[in-house]
């Protein structure tokens, strides 16, 4: 996709979430959607994009595919720079952490994520760089 393709429809569903609470756009296909909000690592502004989910034991994991472009997507770059984040899913916040998986737990989450979103396969032969799988974790307290 285009990148200003891209960004107008990432703009229109982030709205589209926010004013229905989650009802409308929480859908892209057989993806589940919520919106990630993150601190800018320049601006130092808040950031929210809307972005497939998967549920996965007591975590929400994100792709970083970014469409299967070559450089890493913007909120990824944020969560490096500040891994606290807060995602808003069906109109509610939670507070959350997000970490990196490596190594096996790595394998492991890409099989998962691969069986139920096959064009993540498409994603990565796109790409030579290795498409990160960020763990979501709520915070305590």
């Amino acid at each position: 996709m285009k990148d200003t393709l891209i960004k107008w429809f990432m703009s229109i569903n982030v709205q589209l979430l926010k004013l229905s609470h989650g009802r409308l756009g929480s859908r892209l296909g057989t993806q589940t959607v919520l919106i990630l909000r993150t601190v800018g690592r320049k601006s130092g502004q808040e950031r929210a994009v809307p972005i497939a989910y998967f549920e996965y034991e007591d975590s929400y994991l994100i792709v970083a595919s970014n469409w299967g472009k070559a450089s890493q997507a913007a909120w990824y770059l944020n969560l490096k720079n500040d891994p606290r984040a807060s995602l808003e899913i069906n109109g509610r916040l939670i507070a959350v952490t997000g970490r990196e998986a490596h190594g096996a737990e790595y394998a492991q989450l890409w099989d998962f994520v691969t069986k139920r979103h096959p064009p993540y396969l498409d994603y990565q032969k796109m790409t030579t760089r290795s498409i990160p799988l960020i763990l979501f974790e709520r915070v305590k307290g």
